[in-house]
């Protein structure tokens, strides 16, 4: 267990901080904005552009990492929308809001950070490749289910072909093809930003918490909070250790993914349909403080505690 806290309170200190730092008023939400911006926009990016250039790829698709991912992303986003829908008579858009809210996972503010004081380089080539396909599967599958026959494919890959992190990830392969390297004062730019990733991304996700709060429908959240903690990893962690034949770390990497809490994605998707928008943010608010004690058990499942 005290390995475990070793890994997770560095972490959920740093949010810590950024929420005191906001209820104390000593930064204003702009402040969280900002880093968000910085987080999102330059820092993960340089992160993962350091990470791939460098990083031995696999040879052959890891299918049953994929499988074993993606396998608990349907259950849960689907019981989501279901529970949503039965008992608190979610309807329309706002079930797909709910569901997915129970299906992404908060993975640039804290997922990020935490996997890789987990697993360190080992874990960083599954880590990037899982955001690289992560994060076009769950904005595709959001707004087809969100806008049905009427999706607008044009407005879905222009959102994506801007997006940093995929540009990222295409930069960084195209530098893996063509052999190109940074010279050293580039590359020491690059690894400046990656450094600040993960302390600025934990202080936002921290100041954005005060701003969140757990105001509507709780009983709702603390569902979509469980799936997201609960279900979901014990999912994968099926799936991964039991049932297909992934490697170690790669099965570890999915099951602290998949036990990150619920992702401001799904509040900015729900702000962008004008629906769902409490909900969202508190599932993230109560699911971000509830993680400091599920990832601890996680990462003793796993053998990192």
């Amino acid at each position: 267990m005290s390995q475990a806290l070793a890994v997770v309170l560095p972490v959920f200190g740093l949010i810590g901080l950024g929420w005191l730092a906001r209820r104390t008023g000593y930064v204003t939400d702009r402040t969280g904005e900002g880093l968000s911006d910085f987080v999102f926009a330059i820092a993960v990016p340089a992160l993962i552009f350091r990470t791939l250039t460098a990083a031995s790829l696999p040879a052959v698709q890891p299918w049953g990492y994929w499988a074993a991912y993606f396998g608990g992303v349907i259950v849960v986003w689907t019981l989501g929308s279901v529970i949503a829908s039965r008992f608190w008579a979610v309807r329309g858009t706002e079930g797909v809001v709910a569901g997915f809210t129970a299906a992404q996972a908060n993975t640039v503010l804290v997922g990020i950070p935490l996997i890789l004081r987990a697993y360190g380089p080992d874990g960083a080539v599954p880590l990037f490749l899982l955001v690289a396909i992560h994060l076009p599967l769950m904005v595709a599958a959001a707004t087809i289910l969100a806008e049905g026959s009427g999706v607008r494919w044009s407005r879905v890959a222009r959102q994506l072909a801007v997006n940093p992190l995929l540009v990222a990830i295409v930069a960084s392969s195209a530098a893996r093809v063509a052999g190109v390297s940074l010279p050293p004062v580039g590359q020491s730019v690059i690894d400046a930003l990656a450094a600040a990733a993960s302390p600025c991304a934990l202080v936002a996700m921290g100041i954005a918490l005060c701003r969140y709060g757990i105001g509507d429908r709780p009983g709702l959240a603390a569902v979509l909070s469980g799936l997201k903690l609960v279900v979901h990893p014990l999912i994968v962690w099926v799936l991964a250790t039991r049932v297909l034949d992934v490697p170690p770390v790669w099965a570890g990497v999915a099951v602290l993914f998949a036990a990150s809490p619920c992702g401001v994605n799904a509040y900015l998707f729900a702000e962008r349909y004008r629906t769902g928008v409490p909900l969202a943010a508190s599932a993230i608010a109560l699911s971000t403080a509830l993680s400091v004690l599920s990832t601890a058990v996680w990462l003793i499942v796993l053998g990192k505690g």
